[in-house]
């Protein structure tokens, strides 16, 4: 699927693989194999950007991944994320969603929303909220969205 599709119909807290369809090199090539992963991955979707207007030009719509951190005893030293435009010509596919009941921790900001972390229930969503200490983020369980947008189309 596209990028395009990726944008107007994955939710936040996909599970998303990207790849240009070349195939993998020898681990022996470093530099190939290192050019490979930048267009081959798997990332979580944590955010999606409308178009944005300029001056002289328009952004393109875009999403977010979150490929993974590197951590030394317990501390975060460097978050990968990877951000790609809607006119990507990569090809991405869905290849998990959030389970229903699942609970992701959002962050409102700039006109957008960013998941922070999918957690398992509201009690582990609240302790991970205590233990990093977001005051401004809101829970959404997984499945609510559905019943919300439901009850739209039954009052229309």
């Amino acid at each position: 699927m596209s990028a395009n599709t990726i944008i107007d119909t994955a939710p936040l807290g996909a599970l998303i693989r990207y790849t240009d369809g070349s195939p993998k090199p020898p681990a022996r090539f470093t530099k190939k194999l290192a050019a490979w992963e930048r267009s081959n991955g798997v990332g979580r979707l944590v955010k999606k950007e409308p178009p944005r207007p300029f001056p002289t030009w328009t952004a393109p719509a875009s999403f977010t991944l979150h490929e993974g951190n590197f951590s030394s005893e317990g501390l975060i030293l460097v978050t990968i994320m990877r951000s790609h435009s809607a006119d990507s010509q990569l090809v991405f596919e869905v290849i998990e969603e959030p389970k229903v009941g699942q609970v992701r921790v959002l962050l409102d900001f700039g006109g957008s929303t960013e998941l922070l972390h999918l957690a398992t229930s509201v009690t582990a969503a609240e302790l991970w909220i205590a233990k990093e200490g977001y005051r401004n983020a809101r829970l959404e369980i997984v499945g609510n969205e559905l019943d919300r947008a439901g009850e739209a189309d039954i009052a229309a």
